[in-house]
């Protein structure tokens, strides 16, 4: 073996030598690194990487996507069915029969009464009592008619006329276009009359036509206070 010279450089002159870490501590560190290594590798596999996923769980995905959208679709067709079907209840209301007033009482009916014909209904509400137009049309009269008093008549897309008679006010002109439900006047005591009430009058092809059997024969039951809307009915 070959003898260093004390003339030759000693490269560790001068430096500290580091002590080897020791034994437990060694272990130590080995183990952090490898449970470091298996926690990445255990991110790694928790990624959805495309590569690594089972071409079932494709499938799978796939078909949910496909199930949601036909899901979508189903609930765009059923709202617009609902649309439509709000579209053509909105469109039957020019078919629509309505009582003319609310909580009235029932008292002369049509018929011979007295030698004389009532030609209409008369129905008992208190004065100053709004009533509507039971069917809609056009207004051809708005004002005083004789025994009737103060009167409304609407002529109906059929050729048939309501009669509105003895109101306190009206409130609607000559000519103006109404639909069922939509305001005539108010109930009064004027003309010929007993005291205040509607008398209401149906007309068909010129003569009077008893209210009672007409209008049930369209849903509306004047007698019982009842109504059926937007019943789709012709005239008779």
């Amino acid at each position: 073996m070959r003898q260093r010279l004390s003339s030759e450089p000693d490269r560790y002159r001068g430096r500290r030598r580091v002590p080897a870490p020791p034994r437990s501590r060694y272990a130590a560190v080995v183990t952090t690194a490898f449970v470091g290594a298996g926690l990445v590798a255990l991110g790694a596999a928790a990624l959805p990487d495309a590569k690594g996923v089972s071409p079932s769980v494709l499938d799978e995905l796939k078909q949910a996507s496909i199930t949601s959208e036909d899901a979508a679709l189903r609930a765009d067709s059923a709202d617009r069915a609902s649309r439509d079907r709000v579209e053509t209840k909105g469109s039957s209301v020019q078919d629509a029969w309505l009582l003319p007033l609310k909580n009235y009482e029932f008292t002369t009916p049509y018929g011979m009464h007295s030698d004389k014909l009532h030609t209409g209904v008369d129905l008992v509400a208190a004065e100053g009592t709004p009533y509507v137009a039971v069917h809609a049309g056009t207004v051809t009269k708005a004002g005083w008619s004789g025994g009737y008093g103060y009167t409304v008549i609407v002529k109906h897309a059929d050729g048939s006329e309501a009669i509105y008679g003895h109101s306190s006010a009206l409130t609607v002109q000559e000519g103006q276009q109404v639909k069922a439900g939509d305001q005539l006047g108010l109930v009064g005591n004027t003309g010929h009359s007993y005291g205040a009430h509607l008398h209401l009058e149906l007309h068909v092809n010129g003569k009077p036509k008893d209210p009672v059997p007409y209008l049930q024969d369209r849903g509306v039951d004047i007698k019982m206070q009842i109504e059926a809307l937007y019943n789709d009915v012709s005239a008779s």
